[in-house]
């Protein structure tokens, strides 16, 4: 699935399980979490533990990109919601979540979790409409 947005008069691409490489992933990591680059092998771990994930491009370059973890039948977890800081708050993220959901669903999926930190919370309950949860966190 690809759909075109328009976020602040640029177009936009999504798409369901869209290309990405090692290289474009890590670089939008690192700079969306503020850490180093680092060489994971993001198409190793998509394939291997993701229902899917929803990639946003302007023109040919990876702008946001949204994972879609999950248990294999009810319930889908989304990871790593990111967008280059030249691009936020245009609604990218939101539209990234929005496809992840529509396409988990579509897969059968009945729940959608995210967890997030404290400042987060505004996107996540209201632009993207998660409801609020009591959970648990063991950190390992």
């Amino acid at each position: 699935m690809v759909a075109v947005g328009y976020a602040a008069g640029m177009e936009v691409r999504y798409a369901w399980r869209g290309y990405v490489t090692n290289k474009a992933l890590n670089a939008l990591h690192a700079e969306g979490f503020g850490h180093e680059l680092f060489d994971d092998d993001w198409e190793t771990l998509l394939d291997r533990h993701s229902l899917g994930w929803v990639c946003a491009y302007e023109g040919d370059e990876l702008v946001g990109f949204v994972n879609v973890a999950w248990d294999g039948a009810f319930h889908a977890f989304i990871l790593d919601t990111l967008v280059s800081r030249r691009l936020r708050r245009r609604g990218i993220a939101t539209q990234l979540v929005s496809t992840a959901a529509a396409e988990a669903r579509k897969a059968g999926c009945e729940w959608l979790h995210a967890d997030f930190d404290p400042e987060l919370r505004g996107f996540y309950l209201e632009a993207c409409g998660f409801m609020p949860t009591d959970a648990g966190l063991i950190q390992l």
